[in-house]
């Protein structure tokens, strides 16, 4: 079994590797796997949620994601209180564990995914990822169904924006057509950068130096086909550093 453990602990931070030892006590056979994002980035950590849900993978794999930065509340918490684990199983025996905050499941109910509360403490200690929520994972995981409770909505991932920053600066967003036919080039804006880019069919279809507007390697099926992500590449260069490093959430925009 494979656990991969979406959070904003901070690469190679001590926090993944006691989420790892709690994991290793309840679920022993598991093999936990650690994939950071940025601080309090509920879109990237949604993205990856639903890239590796949806992807190819054995079917009992879990995804545990964990970026709280407990914004649903905007008065003082009482004993480290914050947003509420839910849970999704998907008809691949796939079975999500996240706290609700922000896009972290937004992109799982766009595909209609039923989410469900997770019937665990939302309180009790700064780190629950370590000390609350393990336990009801390793329940879930076990087949006690009667820690679900509630069917939850979440709000819509964000539209025609940055979703994710991979390691090469490749920035991969929610155009899931064309802005314009092929070999079309348009002005993008991201925040308070422009750059020219050339819309094309394949990521590296543009001489060195240009940027691309095209389908990347991310997306997910759905019931009426495939949903791709266009990304923005920089070829031999980092359209992330062209954009001054977008958030993921920040509008990409044809001007």
């Amino acid at each position: 079994m494979l656990i991969t453990v979406v959070a904003d602990y901070g690469t190679g931070d001590l926090a993944f590797a006691e989420v790892r030892q709690t994991f290793a006590a309840l679920v022993p056979q598991a093999d936990v796997s650690p994939l950071p994002v940025p601080a309090f980035d509920t879109v990237s950590a949604g993205f990856c949620v639903a890239q590796l849900a949806f992807g190819a993978g054995p079917a009992d794999r879990v995804i545990y994601a964990n970026v709280a930065p407990r914004q649903d509340e905007d008065q003082p918490r009482e004993d480290n209180a914050g947003e509420r684990l839910a849970a999704a199983r998907l008809p691949s025996g796939v079975l999500v564990v996240a706290v609700g905050s922000g896009a972290s499941l937004s992109f799982l109910a766009a595909e209609n995914i039923p989410l469900y509360a997770v019937k665990v403490a939302d309180a009790g200690s700064q780190f629950r990822s370590r000390d609350v929520f393990p336990a009801a994972v390793a329940g879930l995981i076990a087949g006690d169904d009667s820690l679900l409770g509630e069917q939850l909505t979440v709000p819509p991932p964000p539209s025609r924006s940055v979703i994710y920053t991979d390691g090469y600066g490749n920035l991969k967003t929610s155009w899931y057509e064309p802005p314009a036919p092929t070999g079309t080039k348009v002005r993008v804006r991201i925040g308070d950068a422009e750059a020219e880019a050339v819309v094309s069919d394949g990521v590296f279809a543009v001489p060195s130096g240009a940027l691309s507007f095209a389908p990347g390697s991310s997306g997910w099926p759905t019931t009426t086909g495939r949903r791709t992500c266009f990304e923005l590449l920089s070829r031999g260069g980092n359209a992330a550093e062209l954009f001054n490093f977008p958030r993921s959430g920040t509008p990409v925009e044809l001007v």
